[in-house]
């Protein structure tokens, strides 16, 4: 489908959840007028200001991203901290994936995600 609209996010000052939380919601088209939960949106979603968002240190250390190849020895842990020193905007992607449903219109959604520093 067509792109229709866009929709920006300032998330300077703003905590991790809730700026992705209305990404996530923006992207599958609940902010349209037309949303139907079968069809792809087409809304593109830019969030600016990744780098001021607000993360309590507490949650910077404590939360650990982990991904396994399913080989042994395989499984590799990062804390939110780490993460963000290397991709400022990796854990708000990841944030904004894990809120959309799992079902073949993910990847296309997320495509129409761009996050700025």
């Amino acid at each position: 489908m067509e792109t229709k609209d866009t929709y920006s996010i300032d998330a300077a000052g703003r905590t991790l959840g809730r700026v992705a939380s209305e990404a996530a919601k923006a992207l599958m088209g609940k902010m349209c007028a037309d949303y139907t939960p079968n069809k792809s949106s087409g809304v593109k979603v830019t969030v600016i200001n990744a780098k001021k968002l607000y993360i309590r240190e507490r949650k910077r250390m404590q939360k650990i991203y982990t991904t396994y190849s399913g080989y042994p020895g395989g499984q590799k842990s990062e804390s939110l901290a780490s993460l963000n020193a290397r991709k400022p905007g990796e854990a708000l992607k990841r944030a904004v994936q894990r809120m959309l449903p799992r079902n073949t219109m993910l990847n296309g959604r997320l495509k129409n995600l761009t996050v700025t520093e």
